[in-house]
């Protein structure tokens, strides 16, 4: 979309018109209906905490399996402030994560989102978490480590002014685009301002910049910093805005979760942990370089891990999708072929050597021969319970269990679910609360149980660990593209 100041005048009266339409769907207490009224007691009674952010190589991503990102670990540790799991959603834009907020798709905005006025009549923004400003995002001169540096500085765009007739491309639905009409204003000249494709992020379009795609873009100063790290040929030191806060945003009918974030803030901001998440993101040039440059790194067209092709491969054989497979690999080695346990399993899939040999691997630790001996075992397992378990969601969840503690104990907890009278083929809130009583004599020593004792919490988690990293993976990696 190409804005002339005429355009710029138009564009302004249609979003006036599109606010005030949108205000008049209310729910009778001033603020937009169809968000739901969820605050932190609903949340709380729901179970789960729903955060709406964006896939970015700061906010969001896999790294060699690990999920990473800023707001993801500030996430984390928020949810245990609240004693609440987390659960993103995630948006394709700006304008898509704050419709989602509206509608009810999520409880909050985890995100850098610049605070304007705006904004603020639209959301609650908490405390800031950091300050920033925007600055133009340009390419140094081609044979710029040859020039002297007021020779370079000359062909840079250093006065807003100079912007009179360039084109800029900013993130469809950010700040920026509002920033850039204000400028057109304010210099009395026009800007023609391009709006990205769709789900187009800043940090793609800092990377179109210095691919030479394109001449200009607009960033907050910290992403444009830590992404300069990268791409050396970047130039961040033209500021087109003054400092501005970005914070999290929520509903206005959320005020108690609002005071929780906030009070969570504060304490945070007294700990070395905040710091450090910080640091390892926005400060760390080094790692982010190591990041970036990785074949391993999605957001610039890696994948989860080495053996990729291999675990689809063997995910088809097995009717799971690759992803899950992938999941169970990084929670029993993150994907290191040489892992050894404690117990003495060895390998990517972590293999006893009884297994090993009984499912084929001669050597466990060459990564194809321990996939192909797991696979098979996950195999036997999902014929086992395939003569159990008649619904296949749940079934794969039993497999994963008795991959880890053996089908055995779980076949206890099957059984003391049926003499307790809950569903002995549903593992949530049915059979795993029984595993859990396998560590506990009251339980374990019962006609019921024939395996004996368990550490139950540890199959629980096992399993609830590697849905929740397969959730993930289904967001950052795309199951089409990866098969295509």
């Amino acid at each position: 979309m190409h804005l002339s100041r005429k355009h710029i005048t138009l564009l302004a009266g249609f979003l006036t018109g599109m606010i005030l339409m949108l205000s008049c769907d209310f729910s009778g207490n001033g603020k937009p209906g169809g968000a739901g009224l969820a605050d932190l007691p609903e949340i709380r009674e729901r179970g789960e905490l729903v955060a709406i952010t964006s896939y970015s190589p700061l906010s969001y991503f896999i790294y060699r399996g690990e999920v990473m990102g800023y707001e993801y670990e500030l996430l984390q540790l928020f949810g245990e402030h609240i004693d609440l799991p987390v659960r993103i959603e995630i948006a394709r834009d700006f304008g898509e994560m704050m419709g989602m907020l509206e509608s009810g798709e999520g409880d909050l905005i985890a995100y850098g989102l610049t605070v304007t006025s705006a904004r603020r009549e639209r959301f609650a923004f908490s405390e800031p978490f950091n300050m920033t400003q925007q600055v133009l995002v340009q390419r140094k001169p081609e044979n710029w480590r040859q020039m002297m540096l007021h020779n370079i500085e000359n062909e840079l765009i250093r006065n807003p002014i100079e912007l009179s007739g360039k084109t800029v491309h900013v993130r469809r639905g950010s700040a920026y685009l509002d920033r850039l009409i204000n400028l057109s204003e304010e210099i009395g000249a026009d800007i023609d301002i391009v709006e990205a494709d769709e789900g187009v992020t800043t940090e793609e379009l800092i990377r179109y910049v210095a691919e030479g795609d394109i001449d200009y873009t607009v960033a907050d100063e910290n992403i444009a910093k830590i992404k300069s790290a990268y791409y050396q040929d970047l130039d961040k030191e033209t500021a087109v805005s003054m400092p501005q806060q970005t914070a999290w945003a929520m509903r206005h009918t959320s005020p108690e979760l609002l005071d929780s974030l906030n009070a969570w803030l504060e304490e945070a901001r007294t700990q070395t942990d905040y710091y450090v998440i910080y640091n390892k993101y926005y400060e760390n040039r080094r790692a982010f370089r190591s990041r970036y440059a990785s074949d391993f790194f999605p957001v610039t067209g890696g994948t989860i891990s080495p053996y990729d092709e291999v675990l689809q491969q063997y995910a088809d054989e097995l009717g799971w999708d690759w992803r899950l497979l992938a999941a169970l690999i990084y929670q029993e080695s993150q994907f290191n072929p040489s892992a050894r346990s404690w117990a003495g399993a060895v390998g990517l899939m972590q293999l006893m050597p009884a297994t090993a040999a009984e499912f084929g691997a001669d050597n466990p630790l060459d990564p194809e021969e321990n996939i192909a001996a797991g696979i098979r075992f996950l195999q036997w397992l999902q014929n086992y319970w395939g003569a159990h378990i008649e619904d296949e969601f749940e079934r794969r969840k039993f497999v994963i269990a008795s991959y880890n503690v053996g089908q055995g104990h779980v076949q206890d907890a099957r059984r003391l679910a049926e003499a307790f009278g809950d569903d002995p083929d549903v593992w949530h809130g049915h059979v795993a609360e029984h595993m859990l009583n396998k560590s506990n004599p009251e339980y374990f020593n019962r006609e019921e149980v024939r395996y004996g004792y368990a550490t139950g919490l540890e199959p629980v988690n096992y399993v609830n660990t590697i849905l929740n990293l397969f959730e993930h993976y289904q967001h950052l990696v795309d199951l089409e593209a990866t098969q295509g």
